[in-house]
């Protein structure tokens, strides 16, 4: 057999060492994502695959794991006072963000204070109950809040404990942001990619071993597995559910999924604006009816192949949470009608925003049909995700296909979805029954104790359908075979720690 020595003989010292350069591949990851993320900010951003751009770009001052269990990041430990109302971190020595400034307490306190001052944030109801942050010394800094607050935890596990560098405070975060996670952001280009590069001062750089992540949006499912299959991706998040048995039968690809924390649903406008004056919008009995109209068991049959659960609430089957007895609402159309009839619309119109991809475009045209046979009408307006959300955001909808890819607390499947002011409460619903109940949970650590609260204010909830829950999605990832280290989590994101290419 021919030795090394004697197959590079004669070659160019140049060829030689490119014998051992690693394949372009093996340097790069290319992930394939479904929408196009919102504005690169994690005080104001709000999309799931933001989320996942986030945790390659952003290190938090705690994180979760595939367990749900919370672990340390920027942050090394913490302890609750025994009122509850004082949250002290120990924090991360030698931390840099990416402009080269330290990590310390001061930056921490920047940081929860823009967020909860800055005008246009999302986080503002999550830490709400933060009344100010202090400095006890350069790795310490304590949250001071006005009384007790079970879900913050969960809260700092995600956008709203997302560091920033605060010497990039004075100019939008949003077109070059400067975090200090294991990635540095290089580029955007609008609906199409977003390229980060490896970090070198990063504390636990030896665990990512891409030197660059490019992110590509690719709405058409169908395409994104046929760009994975050709070798243009590496990886792709939200494999549709009429691919899996396929892309699992093909030897050059592998699938991972698991039941995720999150709902799909319609979300009404009921107050924002006057596009809230609608049939749909001012009477609970039309939204009873809609909801009604719509066979959830077929519709999960027929678009996911069964391998998503029907559901009438926010919280999955697996969570603590979950409302037993409750199942997942029966298509009744003559109820449906006989709502109609009672609220004076026997037959209607309104328009429903929906996501310009194939499986959104899919749902809601089984929707669309299921209602029409209890006499509404549903027009679909088509949108790229994010100008969908712009929309919403700004009540320019009557009604939106959407939904949540969930939070570990339940707290964050909810409160701020539906609270009076919440931070993404687009349907502008407003109850003060529903606000006592989720307020209160929030005070109360006991699990039995909180799932009192929610369960009361998911029956007035049940009632008032601002958001209509339709089903629960399993994540479902596929990646080249020659990917290896990726560990599935039940909160949908893709963490590349350990993460390689064979």
């Amino acid at each position: 057999m021919p030795t090394l020595a004697r197959l590079t003989r004669g070659l160019p010292a140049l060829a030689v060492a490119a014998l051992f350069v690693l394949p372009a591949s093996a340097a790069e990851i290319r992930i394939g994502l479904q929408e196009d993320p919102d504005i690169l900010d994690p005080h104001e951003a709000r999309t799931f695959v933001g989320r996942i751009v986030f945790n390659a770009l952003c290190d938090k001052l705690i994180d979760t794991n595939e367990k749900l269990e919370f672990v340390p990041r920027l942050a090394t430990s913490w302890t609750v006072s025994d009122e509850g109302k004082t949250l002290t971190f120990k924090l991360r020595a030698g931390v840099k963000f990416h402009d080269g400034t330290p990590f310390d307490a001061a930056a921490v306190k920047a940081n929860m204070e823009r967020a909860k001052d800055l005008k246009t944030s999302r986080r503002k109801s999550e830490i709400a109950s933060i009344t100010s942050v202090e400095v006890v010394d350069p790795l310490t800094v304590a949250f001071k809040l006005s009384k007790p607050d079970a879900p913050l935890l969960a809260q700092l596990s995600d956008r709203a404990g997302m560091m920033l560098s605060p010497a990039s405070f004075d100019k939008p975060v949003g077109p070059k942001p400067i975090c200090s996670g294991p990635y540095t952001f290089v580029e955007r280009v609008q609906n199409d990619r977003i390229v980060l590069e490896r970090f070198a001062d990063h504390w636990e750089k030896d665990k990512y071993h891409f030197d660059k992540v490019t992110f590509r949006t690719i709405p058409d499912s169908t395409v994104r597995l046929a760009n994975l299959r050709s070798g243009q991706l590496d990886m792709l998040e939200r494999l549709a559910a009429s691919d899996v048995k396929s892309a699992k039968g093909d030897k050059s690809l592998k699938v991972d999924s698991v039941v995720g924390l999150g709902y799909q649903g319609i979300s009404v406008n009921i107050n924002n604006g006057a596009r809230a004056d609608t049939p749909l919008g001012k009477d609970k009995r039309v939204r009873q009816a809609l909801s009604l109209s719509i066979d959830r068991e077929a519709l999960t049959q027929v678009v996911f192949e069964g391998l998503f659960e029907p559901t009438g609430q926010p919280f999955p089957s697996t969570s603590p949470y979950y409302d037993k007895s409750f199942p997942p609402p029966k298509r009744d159309v003559a109820k449906a009608k006989a709502l109609l009839k009672e609220a004076g619309v026997e037959k209607f119109s309104f328009e429903m925003q929906v996501a310009n991809s194939p499986v959104d475009q899919q749902v809601a045209q089984v929707i669309q049909a299921m209602a029409s046979e209890a006499g509404i009408d549903i027009k679909l307006r088509s949108s790229e995700f994010a100008t969908m959300l712009k929309s919403q955001t700004a009540g320019d909808f009557q009604a939106t296909r959407v939904g949540w890819s969930g939070r570990v607390d339940p707290d964050g499947n909810l409160h701020q979805f539906v609270t009076t002011g919440g931070g993404i409460n687009d349907t502008k619903y407003s109850n003060p029954a529903v606000d006592k109940e989720l307020n209160a949970s929030r005070v109360v650590y006991e699990t039995a104790a909180r799932k009192a609260h929610f369960d009361a204010a998911g029956k007035i909830l049940r009632e008032d359908l601002p958001i209509i829950y339709l089903y629960l999605p399993a994540w479902i990832w596929a990646s080249s075979a020659k990917l290896d280290g990726f560990v599935p989590n039940p909160d949908g994101m893709i963490r590349l720690a350990n993460v390689k290419l064979k």
